[in-house]
């Protein structure tokens, strides 16, 4: 039986809970220090061994949180343990029997009469608890659902947080996503452009900020090329000494255009006035030389060229993206900073790859992929395997990034890295899956494919239920950043596996006939 002195003592550690809680956000670490504690308590004969549970919009009971389990993206018979316990179970008491005879206490956890979800607390043999101790473990149950209330609103502010920052960024790649769909008609230079930008960047050693803010602004570096008439700027053959000296005012208009104080505003300003500039200083419009040169401007700037290199363009064929490898490295100390394209060659097997994820031409089933091996950065919590190839190189490797994609998320999530995180990769998960879908339909389309339809259909629902995610994201992030990471995993494969490996019909239906 408890003891006065023992229920004064564990009450004095819910109170220190409730204290601490609005400065830790870990429901992991919550539990671990509940049992920490209810273990010296000889009287509660709880074991190591307990589970958060949340309501998702949809009324069901999701695991958040875990203790003495494997967390649910690593196991889904975690979630199973107690799929029986209802919230009706403890109405007349928290101890609950499992359908395998075994016992746990389940602690309802409810916000201003809105029930949450429970905690459920693994015990040894069957115990029957006096009146006080029953009064205790009430106490507790209010104790928590304090505590993970608070949690989720914190969790929910970070949301906010990164949509009020979204949306700041957003207006920011639209206009240069204008500025770029004047020359370029599928807008894709802008993507890649930018994504080989962060991954110069990445082999360089900037900061995560630093690449972060590339990424946002990036997108601005021909901003204006707004002010530029189309009597130039779309002038399919070489463009004259004087028509080049008004082309190259795209630099200043730029500089113009984005005026002010953000940081975000101040860095695309940086890399739109100064992409342009060369490291021995022959550049425009300023003739910078070296460090002068704004380092996200040196990035842009060997980005920006390698692509245009291998792209066509309305007054030049597109390089073999050999003979543009070589010139940058010639160019070395002359137009481009020697650190950079140093991190420009190490970063080519993702170069590379990024050039094939944002094509501008329709995939061919037939073509062979010749990609240097890319090793990932991180656990794989969802493995590729040849096995789910649909024998069309372009699309396994868009597949390839859809799967790092969803690993970096589990990541986040299983490094507790919290909401904000998830919020932003499931942004990127979103933009990437429509350059994806895009593609693909675009090839099935030109191909004939029988199922295009159906496809559609697919897609547009996955695209809907990452919407939802992002919507649910504002509503209890602790459970919508569970949930979508089984989606993800439940999805991709069997999307792979029963629709896309029909695909392969393609490499034999688009062959020519000798």
């Amino acid at each position: 039986m408890t003891t006065h002195r023992e229920l004064i003592e564990i009450s004095s550690f819910v109170l220190e809970l409730t204290a601490i809680g609005g400065t830790d956000n870990d429901l992991d670490t919550l539990l671990e220090r509940l049992f920490g504690v209810l273990k010296k308590l000889p009287s509660f004969p709880v074991v190591p061994r307990g589970v958060i549970r949340m309501y998702n919009p949809r009324g069901k009971l999701v695991t958040i949180a875990q203790h003495g389990f494997r967390p649910v993206w690593m196991d889904p018979a975690t979630e199973a343990l107690f799929a029986s316990i209802t919230e009706t179970d403890t109405a007349a008491s928290p101890v609950v029997s499992l359908d395998d005879d075994g016992q746990v206490i389940v602690l309802p956890l409810s916000n201003d009469g809105q029930a949450l979800g429970q905690a459920i607390l693994c015990i040894d043999g069957d115990w029957s608890p006096t009146p006080a101790e029953q009064e205790f473990m009430h106490g507790l149950a209010r104790a928590l659902s304090s505590l993970v209330s608070r949690c989720m609103m914190n969790e929910t502010l970070k949301v906010r947080e990164i949509e009020l920052e979204e949306a700041r960024t957003q207006a920011i790649r639209r206009l240069g996503a204008a500025s770029e769909y004047r020359d370029n008609e599928t807008g894709m230079h802008v993507m890649r452009m930018t994504n080989i930008a962060v991954v110069v960047a990445k082999a360089l050693g900037l900061a995560e900020q630093q690449r972060e803010l590339l990424f946002i602004t990036a997108p601005m570096h021909d901003v204006g090329k707004i002010g530029i008439s189309d009597a130039i700027l779309l002038k399919p053959g070489k463009l004259t000494a004087e028509e080049f000296d008004v082309m190259k005012t795209h630099t200043e208009i730029g500089e113009r255009l984005l005026h002010g104080c953000d940081s975000l505003i101040e860095a695309a300003r940086a890399i739109a006035t100064s992409h342009h500039e060369n490291w021995d200083g022959s550049g425009y419009p300023s003739g910078l030389k070296g460090e002068e040169i704004p380092i996200l401007a040196r990035v842009c700037s060997i980005a920006d060229v390698f692509d245009a290199l291998t792209s066509v363009r309305p007054y030049k064929a597109a390089w073999p993206v050999e003979e543009a490898i070589t010139w940058i490295l010639g160019q070395s100390g002359a137009k481009f900073d020697p650190a950079v394209v140093r991190a420009f060659e190490d970063a080519l097997p993702e170069i590379l790859r990024i050039r094939e994820l944002y094509r501008e031409e329709i995939i061919d089933p037939n073509q062979t992929l010749n990609l240097p091996e890319l090793v990932y950065q991180g656990t794989r919590w969802v493995n590729w395997d040849e096995s789910l190839s649909v024998g069309i190189d372009v699309i396994d490797e868009h597949h390839r990034y859809l799967f790092d994609l969803t690993n970096d998320l589990i990541n986040i999530v299983a490094n507790k890295l919290g909401a904000r995180e998830v919020s932003r990769l499931l942004k990127a998960l979103g933009l990437y899956v429509q350059v994806h879908f895009k593609a693909e339909e675009r090839m099935m389309e030109h191909y004939g494919f029988v199922r295009l339809e159906r496809q559609q259909e697919q897609h547009r629902q996955f695209e809907q239920r990452l919407k939802d995610f992002c919507e649910e994201l504002h509503l209890n992030p602790l459970i919508a950043q569970v949930e979508v990471m089984t989606f993800l995993r439940e999805w991709l494969v069997a999307h792979i596996r029963f629709e896309d490996a029909q695909l392969r019909t393609l490499t034999t239906a688009s062959r020519p006939l000798h």
